[in-house]
């Protein structure tokens, strides 16, 4: 069997020994492939870039050792591992490379994963993504309306869509490249010389090109790195230029020193003279030219020179460091998972932030606003109204009050001027006054904080989604995705479900001046003519006026890393920001909590009694059969109506509250025990009872008298 695998790999006419030892091709393209290292002893060859995506193989030793670090028993061990897994594309065996998603069982051999759509991300631990699962970059919002059509690294042309093989800077947007010449380019380039060929922005482009999938080698360019490769910039300009030269030997001849040395122009370095020549004296050095004198209008002798400062080697570059990401790139899973894990990137280090009564929004913008704003610093909330008198005790629990504000934060921030639309389903409007306070990346910000510290968002419509995020990729938008009952919207839909080609003319006979605000104010000869015309104006309304906003907001969302995780894992996170939070029932709400039982065998069995009377209490807070609903029941055990979008922490709990040893006339003139709640500590005492109608009636007093006691949304 060993003998048939190892045939059904063969390449005719090619020496197996040349071939990597983990993709069985023999292409020696360092830019597509990385250097090929082949060992003599023993007879390995293996791709850099193999090594680097393999699933199974880690660098175990030094750079010197094996192949770039990576051990031969190593290497070996993987070419093991991966004889049993068939490429998705080419189906031998020895895929390597499979996709970073856990549930994703694509695999394939590096050079068939770059024909397959594979993006390998070149940083941290190597991950691969298949093409479902892929990052994707959005759509260009430069105020230039234009596409580019040419690549701007090999200027042949471009088709411009954004996909696997066309790539587009995130500064400047105006440089598209296809993805072979940008590898090509920063293979060619290092890490040092590796920027944007239009803006020449380096640290935002490198990070989106790693992200992209681009290898970004930790060297110096490779034009800097050539043998000689600036001898010329040693030689020394050496030509007596005057008018008439006295030298015996000649213009070109220069002494050490004396009357025939020639001295160089201190200014262009360029031009030279003999001192006796130009009338200099024996000892001058200080010369300029006729051309500089001129340009300086007769004051070159006034510049000062430079000789005092030193010289800055072309080769003195800071220490290499992995490049580091403002927002590290977490693996995939849910997405509570990924915003949990944004969170240790909180300090301990807090901001107080004041509330003037139910002003969630003006507290959070005065916030963000600050100079020395620092979205890592935890927060700690307190509210007070304009009296200067306290909210209610519950609200003075820094927690409580935080998840209170956060929860009127993002309802304030749903009903502002910046989003418009049905409720629960928000587009972004267009406000000048908001555009001109830069109220989206405001609002952004305050959304990607109250996403990482644990507040539920939910009401992003399908299509600001993928305005904001390309998902689905490429996918044009129709009218349906307009905000409805507008007056665009209605002129849109008029043209959209005209029956015939009359119907349409008039239409936009009737709305020429927004035809010609749109650019689409062209004669239409035919219904099929009518569809691209509608999406045209839909991408207009959509996208093209709203670019400016689109892309402040996408920055604000940048804050704790927000963005990029929802760009990397957008399937995971459309029900996170375009779905209302789930839908509380009697069998959530009895799973969020863990109940404590006692060690007594006594009390024990006094709590088991209590347990059936607590899931029935539930089942009637969802069937209206209380005078409290689940959302005060969860608000009063911890201080959140909703289960956030990260999980309660710590996790809510329940003990006991057991009567104390006293006579029963005394605890009936007290009536009975009530429940306690601890939501700092997500904890819930129940109190021990012996009747169901008993343990209702407490509940439903005490959780009434609390929640009344809270401010609402609407005060």
């Amino acid at each position: 069997m060993k003998k048939a695998r190892m045939s059904h790999h063969k390449v005719e006419g090619v020496n197996q020994e040349e071939c990597c030892v983990l993709c069985r091709q023999s292409e020696d393209d360092p830019a597509l492939f990385g250097e090929k290292v082949t060992l003599k002893e023993p007879k390995l060859s293996a791709h850099y870039f193999c090594l680097l995506t393999a699933c199974g193989v880690q660098q175990g030793g030094e750079e010197h050792e094996g192949v770039s670090g990576f051990l031969v028993k190593d290497i070996h061990q993987e070419v093991r591992r991966s004889s049993r897994l068939a490429c998705s594309l080419c189906k031998k065996k020895g895929a390597c490379v499979g996709c970073n998603v856990s549930s994703c069982r694509k695999k394939a051999h590096y050079p068939c994963g770059r024909k397959l759509k594979f993006i390998s991300q070149f940083t941290e631990s190597f991950p691969s993504y298949c093409s479902d699962h892929s990052p994707s970059q959005t759509a260009c919002v430069s105020a230039d309306l234009s596409l580019p059509q040419s690549c701007s690294v090999c200027l042949d042309s471009i088709e411009p869509v954004l996909g696997y093989s066309v790539l587009k800077c995130p500064s400047c947007h105006h440089s598209w490249f296809h993805r072979a010449c940008v590898q090509r380019q920063a293979h060619s380039a290092g890490l040092f010389f590796f920027r944007c060929t239009l803006c020449s922005n380096k640290e935002d482009f490198q990070q989106e090109m790693l992200r992209m999938g681009i290898y970004i080698p930790e060297r110096d360019a490779s034009w800097e790195l050539e043998t000689n490769a600036y001898s010329d910039l040693l030689e020394v300009y050496e030509h007596c230029d005057a008018s008439t030269c006295l030298c015996n030997d000649g213009r070109t001849h220069s002494y050490t020193s004396g009357w025939f040395e020639v001295i160089r122009c201190r200014l262009c370095g360029s031009t030279g003279t003999h001192r006796k020549c130009s009338g200099l004296k024996v000892d001058a050095t200080d010369w300029a030219c006729s051309g500089c004198t001129q340009a300086t209008d007769g004051r070159a002798s006034l510049a000062t020179t430079p000789q005092g400062r030193q010289r800055k080697s072309q080769l003195s570059k800071r220490q290499l460091t992995p490049i580091s990401s403002k927002s590290r790139l977490l693996s995939g899973g849910s997405p509570e998972q990924i915003l949990q894990a944004l969170g240790p990137q909180l300090r301990p280090l807090s901001v107080t932030l004041e509330v003037e009564g139910d002003q969630a929004l003006s507290a959070g913008l005065e916030l963000v606003r600050k100079p020395d704003f620092d979205p890592t610093h935890t927060l700690s909330v307190r509210f007070k109204d304009s009296l200067q008198t306290t909210f209610p005790s519950s609200l003075q629990d820094s927690e409580m009050a935080k998840e209170h504000f956060l929860k009127l934060l993002v309802q304030q921030i749903h009903d502002s001027e910046v989003f418009e639309g049905p409720e629960g389903s928000k587009n972004l409007a267009l406000d000048s006054k908001a555009l001109r306070d830069d109220l989206y990346f405001d609002a952004g910000c305050l959304l990607a904080l109250s996403l990482v510290h644990g507040s539920p968002v939910g009401f992003f419509s399908h299509a600001l989604f993928q305005c904001l995020f390309n998902y689905p990729p490429n996918q044009p938008l129709s009218v349906k995705h307009m905000t409805p009952y507008t007056h665009f919207t209605c002129q849109v839909s008029g043209i959209a479900d005209a029956e015939t080609l009359d119907d349409v003319k008039d239409v936009m006979e009737e709305s020429w001046e927004f035809m010609e605000l749109a650019g689409c104010n062209r004669p239409i000869g035919s219904l099929q003519e009518r569809e691209a015309l509608v999406e045209d104006l839909v991408s207009f309304m959509m996208i093209t006026r709203l670019q400016l906003p689109l892309q402040r907001f996408r920055e604000g969302l940048q804050t704790l890393g927000v963005f990029d995780q929802v760009q990397l894992f957008p399937a995971v996170f459309l029900g996170v920001l375009c779905d209302t939070a789930v839908r509380l029932t009697a069998q959530t709400v009895d799973q969020i909590f863990t109940v404590n039982f006692s060690e007594q065998e006594e009390r024990l069995s006094r709590e088991k009694a209590v347990v059936p009377f607590w899931r029935d209490f539930l089942q009637d807070c969802e069937d209206g059969k209380t005078s409290i609903s689940l959302q005060d029941l969860l608000r009063f055990s911890t201080g959140s109506e909703d289960l956030p979008v990260s999980a309660l922490l710590p996790p809510p709990s329940i003990s006991f509250l057991h009567p104390p040893a006293q006579s029963s006339r005394i605890r009936k003139r007290k009536g009975g025990l009530f429940p306690q709640s601890k939501p700092a500590s997500k904890h819930l005492l129940l109190p021990i009872s012996s009747s169901y109608q008993a343990f209702k009636s407490s509940m439903e007093q005490v959780i009434s008298h609390h929640v009344h006691l809270l401010p609402t949304q609407s005060s």
